[in-house]
């Protein structure tokens, strides 16, 4: 195996564990992280790719990403709620500075923004 395979391979999985991370904290893109994986993936092993683009979690996300296709409602409605949550929790709980209240209330704004300027699928 070639070192820059070996390295594609390391950078595939470091993605693919930041967008399952990404699952649990709502400010890391899950999708994003997983799309690139796919692109490390696809340059160094069809094993891999063909694992991840057919994985039962997230595969389908992937491939209707790339496609176009847009994201679930239901996606969309979770991670904009769990997002909204989350910020709101730490804005009133954790934060004690005004500054970042402002900041933790622009970020949810602008990947709210992000996520409701997709494509939306209704199935």
């Amino acid at each position: 195996m070639q070192i820059k395979q070996i390295i594609f391979n390391i950078l595939g999985f470091f993605f693919v564990g930041l967008g399952v991370i990404g699952i649990f904290v709502p400010l890391l893109p899950t999708t994003v992280f997983l799309i690139i994986a796919a692109y490390f993936f696809a340059k160094s092993s069809e094993k891999y790719y063909n694992w991840l683009i057919t994985n039962k979690y997230f595969g389908k996300f992937i491939k209707d990403y790339r496609e176009g296709k847009g994201v679930p409602l239901k996606a969309k409605t979770v991670s904009i709620t769990i997002l909204w949550a989350t910020i709101l929790y730490s804005v009133i709980f954790v934060a004690s500075e005004l500054w970042l209240r402002v900041l933790l209330i622009c970020v949810a704004i602008g990947v709210s923004w992000h996520l409701l300027s997709l494509k939306t699928r209704l199935d």
